[in-house]
Formats: structure tokens, sequence, C-alpha cells
């Protein structure tokens, strides 16, 4: 399996990087995009360094490095995650403006049929971001809120975190068991 990642400037930067961690420990191949603006963030909310992101990717490019092979339908992915996505980059894809690698790679996602998983953290919404989301839902796209559960009682950041990783695992069809599912009784 090859996907992309794309890590955009909204908060919530842990969530791409979390992400990146278990398909990396999946053996999946991932295409990482982070944006400027996304770097900027991973240096305000974490202690990661973007050398240690890096080399959890398969590869890596700049978000205006139009030679990269995402920016072409013909190039072979199995989908696109942007987590966590900005309400840029969101607005971009929705109307359809290839800005930069990342919305033209998601534009490609959604012309060739491929899973395009938007994440995104923005609260509240204005109408303006409930029309880009109906847009991109009524696209193909998954859209995920950065919202996660509390049935399963989370005892951390992480298993807050867990949660989310655990969904957009389950929308690529991804095994895993880094959250409890609804139901389960450990008992």
């Amino acid at each position: 399996m090859k996907l992309v990642l794309a890590i955009t400037g909204a908060s919530g930067v842990i969530y791409g990087i979390r992400l990146l961690e278990e398909l990396r420990n999946k053996g999946i191949d991932v295409i990482l995009i982070i944006s400027e603006a996304g770097k900027k963030v991973i240096e305000l909310e974490t202690d990661y360094t973007l050398e240690k992101i890096y080399a959890l990717s398969s590869e890596h490019y700049s978000e205006f490095d139009y030679k990269t092979p995402v920016v072409s339908g013909s190039y072979k992915v199995d989908g696109m995650v942007i987590c966590p996505c900005s309400m840029k980059t969101l607005s971009a894809i929705a109307n359809g403006y290839s800005a930069n690698v990342i919305s033209r790679a998601a534009e490609c996602c959604l012309k060739e049929g491929k899973p395009l998983i938007i994440v995104f953290r923005e609260t509240p919404l204005s109408l303006i971001h409930l029309r880009n989301l109906t847009l991109l839902k009524e696209a193909g796209a998954c859209i995920m809120p950065a919202a996660p559960g509390f049935y399963h009682k989370p005892e951390s950041i992480r298993d807050l975190i867990n949660f989310i990783i655990g969904k957009i695992l389950d929308q690529l069809g991804i095994e895993n068991n880094i959250y409890t599912r609804w139901g389960f009784r450990g008992d």
C-alpha cells in the first residue's frame, strides 16, 4: 500500500505525526508533504524535528515541488490523508484550486476515485467552512473531524490521539487495535 500524507498548518499536527508512526509500524509506504505553515505549527506544538518526521516517511516533498509524482493522476497511490487539514487547504481542494502539491494531490485522488480523508480541527465552523466540507463530501472525500470519543474512558492525551488515528486507519481498511471500539468488554 502507498499513501500520501499531508500535514498542513492547522493545530493538531500531532495527529499527522502519530498517523505517520502507525503507518510506518505497519510497513506502509508514505509519501509525506508538510506545508510551510505545517512546519511552523510542528515547531510550536511539538518537540519533533522535521528530520525525525521525514525519517518516518518513504519519501517526502515540498508543497511547491511540482515535479513530485503525486501531482499526476497517472501516479499510482492508494489514497491520501490530510491530517490536520487547515481551512485554507480545505478551501483550495473544495474549490478546485491547485494552490500547491497538497491540493493538487488531493484533486488527483478525487478525480481518480481514490480515498481522500480530510481530518480538520477547526472549531467553531463558519457557514463557509460547512459549505466547503459539503462540497468535498459530495466530491467523494471522507470528512473526519479530530473529535475523539470518550466511551473508551481515555486516560491520557495519547489515548485521545490514538482514537482518531484508529478511525483513520479503519477508513483506509488497515487493521488496528490502537483504540477501544464501542461495545468491547475488557472485563
